[in-house]
């Protein structure tokens, strides 16, 4: 269950400007971590084009420069593309280990989508630009970056602070670097519990509302949808076309919406929005976390975000069809992609799935692997550090639990028993996330008061006196 007090933490007192300045890192770390950052932003990691393994090479180099051992490092993974890096900063062992884990892999990228070369960091108006700029390179930099620090200053933690910095997370598959460490080698890996991305900090227009602290997420079940058909000749057409019945079934789909419901992370999500929301839509939010479906509705007709956190979605992806421009259609084909609630089964889905589709002639079969963890339980000492340094950085603002739409690597560690939390400290404009799309972006300032951020949460994590 959810520990309510910590849910909203609030110390007044400070003001903007010195909050302000307790966010901003030392010059020089600010250096280090924005030199890491384009190094890594600048090698080509993409899941089909690309490689991870220059990225933690170059990881590799700079801590070893720093004073790490090299037998504290490690670096190897499925493939020798995918390789992935384990670093293990020693503590006194009173308390287990920390997990600190970002993924080197980012979704492709092509030059002419973008305005600019989505391979080189670009600082432009206020803004870092380049693909993994938020996914999740920055996590990754921050990590390195100040654990170099800690190196630095002689910090002598409670426990082992262990980065993983890992492979193939936008593509799965089987060189996923958390899936391969934990088969392979999860002594290097295993911990008390660990962070990861999955949380980010909610603005509007400039105004920090709340620091969102991942503690569950959706699970991804792929679909291909296919229909055959002997075909024939173009000129003879007939009403049993493979790419009709395949556009029927897309389109009913595309009319078709899951249950709307709540679950004990979502409702308290919903409960702490209702606290900084204004307007009519507090009230809407408060009554969801009290399970009020016409409540729900309404919120999920607000946002796109809270339509994806109340429900499962279903949604075509890619499509494929036909062999020659003069020929009746042999085959037509789509990739269906569901994100779906922790509650959710997969025969449910596959179930609503056929009834919606309801056309014997469209095939549909579960295409790849699907992984499915539970929520990580909400720990007083964890929600207690995070709400102490988000409001030391950032006065009035909340730490929020919440169930990320998406899906991270969390989930392989939740299922193999080392809980979870996605939180960055790095805000995002609700109407301008770019994850995955043209011009990734994040904030200059947003970047370097996310590094002060996991700097000092890590710290208080690892047995470091309070602030």
């Amino acid at each position: 269950m959810i520990n309510r007090p910590f849910i909203v933490c609030a110390i007044l007192g400070a003001t903007a400007a010195g909050a302000q300045d307790r966010a901003t890192p030392p010059e020089a770390e600010r250096q280090l971590a924005r030199a890491i950052y384009k190094e890594m932003v600048e090698i080509k990691s993409g899941f089909t084009t690309g490689t991870t393994t220059p990225v933690v090479e170059a990881a590799a180099r700079r801590l070893k420069a720093a004073g790490f051992p090299a037998s504290d490092i490690f670096v190897g993974g499925a493939n020798p593309k995918k390789a992935n890096l384990v670093v293990r900063y020693h503590g006194t062992g009173r308390q287990r280990p920390i997990l600190l884990l970002a993924h080197t892999d980012v979704v492709e990228a092509k030059r002419e989508d973008w305005s600019m070369d989505p391979f080189v960091l670009t600082e432009k108006d206020g803004y870092f630009y380049g693909r993994g700029t938020g996914d999740d390179k920055a996590q990754a930099a921050i990590w390195i970056a100040n654990l170099i620090r800690y190196k630095r200053e002689g910090f002598k933690p409670d426990r082992d602070i262990i980065v993983a910095l890992t492979a193939d997370e936008e593509g799965g598959g089987p060189y996923n670097g958390v899936e391969w460490l934990l088969k392979n080698k999860k002594s290097l890996i295993d911990a008390d519990f660990a962070l990861n991305e999955g949380g980010w900090g909610e603005s509007m227009k400039g105004t920090r509302l709340a620091n969102d602290v991942q503690v569950s997420e959706k699970y991804v079940i792929n679909y291909r949808l296919e229909v055959h058909n002997k075909g024939g000749h173009s000129s003879l057409p007939v009403a049993d076309n493979a790419i009709y019945h395949l556009a029927g079934a897309l389109d009913r789909l595309s009319r078709f919406s899951f249950p709307l419901k709540t679950n004990d992370v979502t409702r308290a999500y919903f409960s702490a929005m209702s606290n900084i929301e204004k307007g009519p839509i507090s009230a809407d939010l408060a009554a969801v976390a009290k399970g009020d479906t016409a409540a729900m509705t309404r919120v999920a007709n607000a946002t796109t975000a809270w339509n994806a956190t109340l429900r499962t979605t279903c949604i075509a992806t890619m499509l494929e069809g036909g062999h020659a421009k003069n020929a009746l259609p042999q085959l037509a084909a789509a990739t269906v992609n569901c994100r779906v609630l922790p509650e959710d089964g997969v025969e449910y889905v596959t179930s609503a799935l056929r009834r919606v589709v309801a056309d014997t002639a469209v095939h549909i079969a579960i295409d790849g692997e699907s992984h499915s963890a539970p929520a990580s339980p909400m720990r007083d000492d964890l929600m207690r550090a995070i709400s102490a340094v988000t409001t030391q950085l950032w006065p009035g603002v909340p730490a929020v639990p919440m169930m990320v739409m998406g899906a991270t690597d969390g989930l392989y560690l939740r299922a193999a028993g080392i809980p979870t939390y996605g939180v960055q400290g790095i805000f995002y404009d609700r109407d301008d996330i770019r994850f995955h799309g043209r011009d990734e972006r994040v904030k200059v300032q947003s970047f370097y008061e996310g590094q002060t951020f996991l700097y000092q949460l890590v710290k208080r994590l690892s047995g470091a006196p309070a602030a």
